[in-house]
């Protein structure tokens, strides 16, 4: 059965130094993630953060094969009702799917966030990682021959190690 979408898990944690205007953000700030035109979702506002807020949201949704790019834009709602946009960044998925770790294991990453002018502003810290049900899981590692028998059933499960580097990964943490 081949599968048109992968089930992404991303946590909206917190952001810092966020500004409108070269002015500290004083509150409700929120964040949309958009995985392709048809799939976005948004966090909760936070209603007293300031320019550091945190939202701690964990918004599960479907990611279509052929994404390249997830896009997180922090926007924040004016006193006149509307949404005026602090910065955006766009994910390659590439920094979560096929490194070290496998697709499912959870990877705590911060941006650099960029105004709609090009300029940065702030930082937005996220958890992500792809979910798949057990099963798949358990036969793709037997299959590949990772897997490990658990508590001595016939389920397997997969181990993995941390990857430690002496310099600076490829990719880094503020963009």
């Amino acid at each position: 059965m081949e599968t048109k979408s992968r089930t992404l898990e991303i946590t909206i944690l917190s952001a810092e130094d966020l500004r409108i205007h070269n002015k500290s953000v004083k509150k409700n700030a929120f964040v949309v993630v958009q995985t392709d035109s048809f799939n976005s979702k948004t966090t909760k506002m936070n209603g007293k953060g300031g320019s550091s807020p945190s939202w701690n949201d964990k918004l599960v949704m479907d990611m279509p094969m052929h994404t390249r790019f997830v896009t997180l834009q922090v926007k924040c709602k004016s006193s006149g009702g509307r949404d005026k946009t602090v910065g955006l960044v766009r994910i390659p998925v590439t920094d979560f799917i096929g490194g070290y770790s496998p697709e499912t294991c959870l990877q705590f990453l911060s941006y650099r966030l960029r105004d709609p002018k090009g300029l940065k502003n702030g930082i937005l810290n996220v958890s992500i990682r792809l979910k798949e049900p057990l099963q798949a899981c358990s036969s793709q590692a037997v299959a590949s021959g990772l897997g490990i028998p658990i508590n001595g059933l016939n389920d397997f499960g997969v181990v993995t190690g941390i990857p430690i580097c002496s310099g600076y990964p490829s990719t880094s943490f503020f963009r």
